[in-house]
């Protein structure tokens, strides 16, 4: 039977970005009974679960991420055909950035890109990997990672270094058995560069790369943050993960970071469009 709810898709992305009935439903401007009819008969349609509904909050199913991310980018797509149909003015410079990034570095930030380029508009696109610019139309990315990636031109933004990252009852865990037995039997949760970031760290403490078999892939950078305060697997997190740290909600767990890490920003082609040489001058003087 084919699909027919593609609408819901559109009430879908919200729910999912926000993990909120309420936000989602003062966003799209519709009531939250509304907005969880839409959701329930989606996933009636759909044939499986999306989400889990615990007391306090929502969390995506792994069926419901990875349906996410393709609707994501699928719409993202048709949304940016339509407006070159429409003949959407040149102006705007498409980003596509980790959601992670997004919201703790460059959100807070924009406001200044804005003061300082009117006329300029942006749209930022979640892009959680290398292998998503295939498909997205951006004019730049931003990513975390090692650089040298195939194919792309990559400048280092800002060095970034990283640390495996738990919360406190698997740090508790960890400290037990000790780190070298731990990132064998644990989980260790992926980031945007691969397992790249995962090999530069057991480099860095003279360990053989062997991770458990038992495996947790979640590509939305921020919902990833959350699978490790919720106790899932040990991930690798940078200092935009602070305001965790000094919460006390994650703990750094070892003592050898990953020097060379660090935000890229990444492209195929060049020269850009004036728009988007703004928003590089802009993005390498906020980076200092």
């Amino acid at each position: 039977m084919r699909f027919r709810s593609y609408d819901a898709l559109k009430t879908f992305d919200v729910v999912a970005r926000t993990l909120s009935m309420t936000a989602a439903a003062k966003e799209v401007h519709q009531s939250k009974g509304s907005v969880s009819y839409k959701i329930n008969k989606l996933e009636r349609d759909l044939g499986f679960q999306l989400f889990e509904r615990g007391n306090a909050k929502l969390t995506l199913t792994d069926a419901g991420r990875r349906l996410w991310h393709v609707s994501q980018s699928a719409l993202g797509q048709i949304d940016r055909e339509i407006s070159d149909l429409r003949g959407v003015s040149s102006a705007t410079v498409n980003i596509g950035a980790l959601t992670y990034f997004s919201s703790r570095w460059l959100s807070p930030r924009l406001t200044r890109f804005f003061e300082a380029n009117p006329g300029v508009s942006l749209r930022i696109e979640p892009i959680n990997s290398i292998e998503m610019l295939e498909t997205a139309r951006v004019d730049l990315a931003i990513l975390w990672g090692l650089g040298g990636w195939a194919n792309y031109n990559s400048e280092l933004l800002m060095p970034c270094p990283a640390v495996p990252t738990a919360n406190r009852a698997v740090a508790d865990q960890i400290e037990k058995m000790g780190i070298e037995d731990a990132v064998r039997r644990l989980p260790l949760l992926g980031d945007s560069s691969g397992d790249a970031g995962w090999r530069a760290w057991h480099d860095a403490a003279g360990l053989p790369y062997e991770p458990s078999r038992s495996s947790l892939a979640i590509p939305d950078s921020n919902s990833r943050v959350q699978a490790v305060v919720d106790g899932q697997g040990v991930a690798l997190w940078d200092d935009l993960v602070i305001p965790e740290i000094e919460a006390g909600t994650l703990v750094r767990v070892s003592d050898v970071w990953v020097r060379t890490s660090g935000y890229y920003v990444v492209f195929q082609k060049a020269p850009f469009s004036p728009g988007a040489e703004a928003f590089l001058d802009w993005l390498w003087s906020e980076a200092g």
